[in-house]
């Protein structure tokens, strides 16, 4: 280098030139002249570059980057835990300890652009994500978190939405590659999560391929057939590949009690007993019994009139009785699999009255952690996301251990008991829904949960304990009666009755939990019935027949937990979705929950005869089952995502098309409400905005008066005399009050009941399914027992 090139001296503390300068490049790649100085030989470097470095070659960009990776992955310290939740978060912490920082992604941190469909359909079906504007601060953090960070730890949930969550966090906080470990648990405990941390893995991107072709999916349908509703019917009004299904099954279930015709029957039962001189120290209540008659002349019979079973009366009141038979046995009765995210939710909802969205957020907080005393934050039950019944070795012994100590050897079976989901597309790897320690009995946790909490961790630790003790073994006994006007020569006798009973013996399973009955299930006559003892060829005597007339029933409408059995059954829908689903066609008003029974609107109604005339392809079970089984194959890594969707697509397009062109304007009405606008005395009607019901000036624009919409229950306050109502809470909860609120504060969480109290005739509400208490006296009167009232109807029309 010939030109002169001057710098600061460090030691003479001033500018000189530079002796034997040479033009170099930093390690990062950064242009310097480096030499010593004229006057005291101290070394002496400048930055900039000059034209000698015109013949001196740079780093290798290569060799930088690698430089440079080294250098920043040197200054990295710690581990970094990414979970969804805060309270996830904290229960992880605490388990892991020093040297690991948790931190919460709340949920999603990468979405499909709301304002977009966001999926190029000619190119392969690339998703355009992106990270929400009120994410951004979490994703801020979380790259500030990854950037100091040793080794990141992706833990989030144990399904495929879970799977997703985690592969999203590696492309929107930049995470390496070599860098990023999975971990899953299935229950929130110290053990669980030290295991899991032990085995970590890479991101299985076949779960994350079916989740992202869920997620595709479900954006091409919503987002082209919900505005075709809004220019066809109204705005604010959806529709989607699972929750429009779910209202067609909804719907449908209506349409067949509309057009059910009943049909009349009869029945015919006997109250018999054993002759006094078969058992002279029994009194008649000891002796008597209740047969049915079920053949006539050797032939089961079908009484279908009211004539013809008053002349099979006539006959019998004529006849001999005798014993033809007596069968007894034993049954076994095995105890229910423990839950599945869909028997919880109909468990949940036949016992405590809990909606599938309530369910799923309580059991959200049993996994998630309690704090109790002495042991720190844990998870008190395994993911509820689940429909798998299967159950660990480890929990299976320590339930074993727990039997035996509590309830006996005897309530133990030989081997542990193997139960297989009814769902044939149940992920077996995942376990079923049950308490992480059976020693931590229900009642010693009361003290650390909250209501709702206590009540649906009861039923899980039963149901869980349950399922691993011995069957229940009952003693039945069936009779059966011979009667007719004489003995026949040949052939059989011209009547045949059967009485059946039968009693616990063992108790089992029993001991702790018996699974409730559906609210339709027709009820166990047998249970409980104790016959006296009879022998073959015994006379019997008539106490009175007992014809009765019966007409057949149409099938009963849904209920949410009947609605998820139903979703269950026809694979429709996965674990995940089964509260999202029955909230959402709630919300957008097409259904009504009313008794806790399932109404479709007339909104509704529309809705779902317009996307089965122009979709039927899409909008039917078969096909949906179908789709959830090319989603499991695609998670399994046996199909591949784009030609499933592209699959879908091509015949969709063209019937959105056509729909487009061909599917007619409807007029929902606004429905009116009986009341008139106490600002300009025109009609107020109902209609539907985003956060539902509320009350309107049908004069709109002119009048802009608006109200909430007050459910009345015709009932009227035992304050003030005015009108009952239902209310909900900010966090949606239902209670019921009084219309002329505030003047008049009366409310109660427990819905009121239009009979008076027998006892004191002050207000009755009602206690539970079987059970109403009064107010005022505060005695208990059986339901049943109660006046019949005339029903209130639900307000079924939406506008």
């Amino acid at each position: 280098m010939t030109m002169d090139v001057i710098a600061y001296c460090v030691k003479c503390r001033e500018k000189r030139t530079m002796s034997q300068p040479e033009a170099v490049y930093t390690a990062n790649g950064t242009p310097g002249t480096q030499g010593i100085c004229s006057v005291c030989g101290t070394k002496m470097f400048k930055m900039g570059r000059t034209p000698a470095h015109n013949h001196v070659s740079p780093p290798d960009p290569a060799t930088l980057k690698s430089r440079k990776k080294a250098a920043k992955a040197k200054s990295r310290k710690g581990k970094l835990v990414i979970v969804e939740s805060p309270a996830k978060a904290r229960t992880v912490s605490k388990f892991l300890g020093k040297g690991y920082t948790v931190k919460a992604s709340v949920g999603h941190i990468r979405d499909l652009l709301r304002s977009q469909l966001s999926v190029d359909v000619d190119n392969g079906f690339i998703p355009k994500y992106r990270v929400p504007n009120e994410k951004r601060g979490v994703v801020k953090e979380l790259k500030s978190a990854v950037a100091n960070a040793e080794e990141v730890y992706l833990a989030t949930d144990p399904d495929r939405e879970g799977e997703a969550i985690a592969w999203h966090l590696i492309e929107a906080a930049d995470i390496d590659q070599d860098r990023a470990k999975r971990v899953v648990f299935h229950e929130i405990t110290k053990d669980a999560v030290t295991e899991a941390f032990a085995h970590p893995r890479g991101i299985d991107m076949k779960r994350v391929d079916a989740q992202q072709a869920r997620r595709i999916l479900d954006r091409l349908v919503g987002y082209q057939l919900s505005p075709l509703l809004w220019r066809k019917v109204r705005s604010r009004t959806s529709a989607g590949r699972v929750q429009s299904v779910a209202l067609r099954l909804i719907v449908e279930r209506e349409q067949e009690i509309a057009d059910f015709n009943p049909a009349e029957y009869w029945s015919l039962e006997a109250d018999l007993a054993k002759t006094e001189k078969e058992a002279p120290q029994a009194s008649l209540a000891e002796r008597q019994f209740q047969a049915k008659l079920t053949r006539v002349q050797g032939e089961r019979i079908e009484l279908k009139s009211e004539a013809e079973t008053r002349a099979i009366v006539a006959e019998l009141e004529k006849s001999i009785y005798v014993v033809e038979e007596v069968k007894k046995s034993e049954r076994r009765r095995r105890p229910a699999a423990p839950f599945t995210t869909s028997t919880l939710q109909q468990e949940a909802s036949r016992r405590l009255g809990f909606g599938a969205r309530k369910t799923m957020q309580v059991a959200q907080q049993l996994y998630e952690g309690i704090e109790l005393d002495g042991e720190g934050t844990a998870g008190l039950i395994t993911y509820m996301r689940t429909d798998s019944a299967n159950v660990s070795p480890q929990a299976q012994q320590e339930a074993r251990g727990f039997i035996a100590e509590r309830y006996g050897q005897e309530m133990l079976p030989p081997e542990p008991p193997v139960y297989t989901a009814k769902s044939k597309s149940a992920q077996e790897a995942h376990e079923a829904i049950r308490p992480t320690s059976v020693w931590r009995e229900p009642e010693r946790m009361k003290t650390y949960l909250s209501r709702d909490q206590q009540r649906l961790y009861t039923l899980i630790w039963q149901r869980f304990v349950a399922s691993q003790m011995e069957y229940a073994v009952y003693d039945t006994i069936s009779v059966a009666v011979a009667a007719g006007l004489e003995p026949p020569t040949d052939g059989p006798w011209a009547y045949r009755l059967r009485a059946s009973g039968s009693r616990v013996r063992f108790k089992g399973f029993l001991t702790v939990y018996e699974e409730s009955r559906d609210e339709d299930a027709e009820p166990d006559t047998t249970e409980g019935v104790i016959l006296p003892e009879l022998s073959e060829g015994e006379p019997i005597d008539l106490i009175r027949l007992l014809p009765e007339q019966h007409f057949t029933q149409p099938p009963p409408r849904y209920t949410e937990a009947s609605l998820v059995k139903a979703l269950e059954e026809y694979d429709i829908g996965r674990p995940s979705t089964y509260a999202p689903i029955i909230s959402t066609i709630q919300q957008r008003g097409y259904v009504e929950n009313f008794e806790k029974r399932l109404y479709p609107t007339e909104l509704g109604e529309i809705v779902n005869e317009l996307l089965v005339e122009y979709f039927p392809d899409i909008i039917n079970v078969q096909f949906t089952s179908q789709m959830e089984d090319d989603l499991d194959r695609i998670a399994r890594g046996e199909l591949d995502w784009v030609p499933v969707l592209s699959e879908f697509y091509a015949p969709f397009s063209k019937d959105v098309a056509h729909a487009e062109a061909h599917m007619p304007e409807v007029d929902v009405a606004d429905q009116p409400t009986g009341e008139l606008c106490e600002k300009c005395g025109h009609p107020m009607v109902l209609k539907f905005g985003r956060y539902g019901k509320f009350e309107a000036c049908s004069n709109f624009p002119e009048c802009r008066n608006a109200r909430p919409h007050l459910v009345k229950l015709g009932i009227a306050c035992p304050n003030c005399g005015g009108e009952l109502v239902e209310r909900r809470t900010k966090k949606g909860r239902v209670f019921y009050g009084c219309a002329n609120y505030p003047e008049c504060e009366w409310s109660s969480w427990k819905r009121p009941l239009p009979a008076p109290c027998p006892h004191c005739q002050g207000m009755l509400v009602q206690k539970n399914r079987d059970w109403a208490q009064c107010l005022n006296c505060e005695e208990q009167v059986e339901l049943n027992q109660l006046p019949e009232t005339e029903p209130t109807e639900p307000e079924l029309t939406v506008a």
